[in-house]
């Protein structure tokens, strides 16, 4: 019979003491450090996202934009700016940009130009 604790196949993945086991330090995942020290690349996933969204707003449409890397005033500011170019309204909500009505052509070409690589989301 082989030995479990020298074989480097084998592990502890659940505990009736403990619980679930972190599968990289092979703590408890309550204790578990691993996961606390992964660097976030910060909000959003790098792929700005422009769409076109009216649920929720009986019918009316905004353009929604996701995933800009900015967070706080910088994001505010951007907003700012793209609410001048399209000439209409618009909030920050949670990381999100929303413009009102449908703008995405020229969300993405203002995008573009300030140096973020913008692409068309959704219908």
């Amino acid at each position: 019979m082989k030995n479990r604790e020298n074989d480097d196949n084998s592990r502890l993945v659940y505990s009736t003491e403990t619980g679930k086991m972190c599968p990289v330090c092979e703590k408890p995942v309550h204790r578990c450090k691993c996961k606390k020290k992964k660097n976030s690349p910060g909000p959003g996933d790098g792929k700005i996202r422009v769409q076109r969204i009216t649920k929720g707003r009986k019918g009316k449409g905004i353009s929604a934009i996701t995933g800009i890397p900015l967070e706080g005033a910088p994001l505010k500011d951007l907003a700012k700016k793209l609410k001048i170019k399209c000439g209409t309204g618009g909030t920050v909500k949670s990381g999100t940009i929303e413009i009102q009505g449908d703008h995405r052509d020229l969300l993405i070409q203002e995008l573009g130009k300030l140096g973020y690589k913008a692409i068309k989301a959704g219908g």
